[in-house]
This record gives C-alpha cells, structure tokens and sequence, in this order.
C-alpha cells in the first residue's frame, strides 16, 4: 500500500462580500493547490466538498463545474468538523483504490445579511424550535455556552482574550486575514456586547472565500512538501440530549486518536482549532487533553498562543481574524497546518513545525453543535 497524505493545499482570496460565486472560490483555491502539488487537472480524479451553502449543488456537479472526470465524490454533512472529515475520508479512498489524487474543497459566496437569514433555517431544529422566539441565532447559544463554563469554573472573559488578541496578533503577519488591525486586551473588553458574555471580538465575521487540500500518494508531493495524517477521529451528537454543553466529542475519541498517532498533546507545536468563538477553542483545548477540564483559564493566562509563543493556536489567526467562509472554516485550519508543515509560513512560520493538530467543530442544532472531529498531521 502507498503512504497517502496531503500533497497539496491552496485557499482563495477573503472578501467580506462575495463579488463571484461560491464554486468561482473553490476553483481558485483549487488551482492553487494543484499548483503547491506540482499536479495538472487531469491527475485529480476525486472529489469532496464541505458547504453548507452550495446545495442544491454537490460533489458531483461541481466536478462537472470544473471538468473533473472523478470515481469517488463525497460530501460533508458535519458542517465546521467536514473538513478533517473529508480529508480522512479522501486519505482512505485513495488507500483503498478508489481514486488517485482527491480534491477536497470548502466555501461560501456570502454576507452577513445573507448568513443571517441562512442561520434562521440552518436546520429543523433552529427553525422550528429557536428561531420563533427570538434565539438571537448562534452568538445567543454561545453565549450561554460561555456562561455556563464561567459560572462552572470560574473561567473569565480576562483570560478568553487571549485566544482573540493573540490570534489578531498572528493574522498581523498574514496578508490574507480580513482583520489586522492591531487589537490588545483592554480593547478585547471594552468591545460591544453582543450576547452577553460575548462581545464583538468574540464572534466571527461571515465572509466568502474557499479553501482546498489535494490528497494523494507523498510519493507525488513535491520533495519535502508531503505531510502524513497521523491520525483522525469524528464524532456526532455527544453529549447526546445535553442542551449548551462545555464539552464535546473530543473527549470521546482523544486517547484513540493519540494512541494512532503515537505521540500526544506535549509533542504538537502547534494546534489548528476551529474558532467560530473563543470559548470553543478553549473546550477544544481541554477536551484535546492540552489541560484539564476546567483549567482552561489559569492556562491561557500562563500563556502566549501567538505563532512564537508557548502553544501557537490558529497561526494565521483563525476565523476570528481571516472570516468565516461557511463550510470553508471548517478548512482553514487544515490549510493552515500544511503551510506551517512545509515551511511555508512566511512571518508567522512556527520555527521548526513538525507536528500539529488540526480540530473542527459544527453543525449547530438545538443549543449546540453537533458535530467534532480531529486530525493529527506530521511532515513527511
């Protein structure tokens, strides 16, 4: 059997408003990875997509968009955790013969009026249920989110400014991130609020762009360029029946996954974590094992999380300061882990990147989201 990883990546420009469509953004993060890959359109003969905004359209008709002629199509249905998903899902079909090189792609053409009025009926749930009565859409069930984790551990917005100030200090050294203007800790508090506890710095921007990651053979990745997917797990609605939980599905698979990989938490230097508000990257990192339960709060404050700090998170400065592309934030992280895996970081290379973790989360329901999933990645 060949040892099959990422052998390209590549991601689109952000544009707060969309000026094309959806599958205009996945094209030119398509060629993009194509070209990091070293490989022609032609080589490419699988596909997957993670969107939550590109029905009725699929895999399948976008392969036709962008004259593929493929023998394996798949489409995500986990939301923000699809793209690890799909790429551990496009590592196995290549191991298994079902395809040769797979195209994994995720975006939106989109706005905020136009998320706005999309998060109204995202799924039956929402719609029928919270919508009605004023929910105040997804910054509302997180907000509860964060509140309960405060009340419980006495975690304050002190120490979740952290994730948002340094993650704005890492989007400074990318060109591509939307939000770079300096941001510091006083300014983090005294943003508006939006749902209390949250603020304005705690909630994505809804934005339009695309990303793509080319799974294949390493055999065919550029020399140095490969990068080996350790290990991957997802998981869907656990806690089951629990309403604005401050856990989630990694806590469920975290030893299986480290075990996999053979190496855990201590060994990453860096972690991609699916950002859509700051107390979910701070769940993420106790549920990873990164600190326990709890102590997510005195961790943050004993630490920098900027790309030269101690623990680098969302190196080019995640959602929170590049947007929010849909289906496409669910594969910001994974594009972002292989740039800082090949070296390719520019000013915010991690010095020496070896290994990461790659985490996603969503597919927001009924108080919260349902959908969790992980990658741990090596350079080959």
């Amino acid at each position: 059997m060949r040892d099959v990883g990422i052998i390209g990546y590549g991601s689109s420009v952000y544009e707060k408003k969309a000026s094309r469509t959806e599958m205009s953004y996945m094209a030119e993060a398509a060629r993009a990875a194509l070209a990091s890959a070293g490989l022609a359109k032609a080589d490419v003969d699988g596909i997957s997509t993670s969107s939550t905004t590109l029905a009725p359209d699929n895999a399948v008709t976008a392969a036709e968009y962008l004259g593929l002629t493929v023998s394996w199509a798949s489409v995500s249905n986990a939301g923000g955790a699809g793209g690890p998903v799909n790429v551990l899902d496009a590592v196995r079909a290549v191991e298994a013969g079902r395809a040769s090189a797979v195209l994994c792609l995720a975006g939106a053409a989109q706005d905020g009026a136009f998320f706005r009025d999309r998060i109204g009926r995202f799924n039956r749930s929402i719609a029928d249920y919270l919508a009605p009565h004023g929910c105040g859409g997804v910054n509302g069930l997180f907000g509860i989110v964060q509140r309960k984790h405060m009340e419980t551990y006495g975690t304050t917005r002190r120490q979740l400014g952290r994730i948002a100030v340094d993650q704005r200090a890492n989007a400074r050294a990318n060109p591509a991130a939307l939000l770079r203007a300096a941001m510091t800790i006083d300014d983090y508090l005294a943003a508006p609020v939006v749902a209390d506890p949250l603020g304005l710095y705690d909630c994505v921007m809804p934005c339009s762009g695309a990303e793509a990651i080319l799974v294949g053979p390493l055999d065919r990745a550029p020399a140095g360029k490969g990068v080996r997917v350790k290990a991957g797990r997802e998981c869907h609605n656990h806690p089951a029946g629990e309403v604005s939980p401050i856990r989630g599905g990694w806590e469920t698979f975290r030893e299986a996954l480290y075990d996999e990989a053979g190496f855990g938490p201590d060994a990453m230097q860096f972690v991609q974590a699916y950002d859509d508000y700051p107390i979910m990257v701070a769940i993420q990192l106790e549920d990873l094992g990164f600190c326990a339960k709890g102590t997510v709060g005195p961790f943050l404050a004993s630490r920098s999380v900027t790309f030269d700090g101690d623990l680098p998170v969302n190196t080019g400065g995640g959602q929170l300061s590049c947007g929010q592309t849909g289906g496409g934030g669910g594969m910001i992280g994974l594009t972002e882990a292989v740039r800082q895996l090949r070296g390719e970081g520019g000013a915010r290379q991690v010095p020496g990147a070896r290994r990461g973790l790659v985490s996603g989360y969503g597919m927001v329901a009924y108080g919260h989201g349902l959908s969790s999933s992980a990658l741990v990645l090596e350079a080959a």
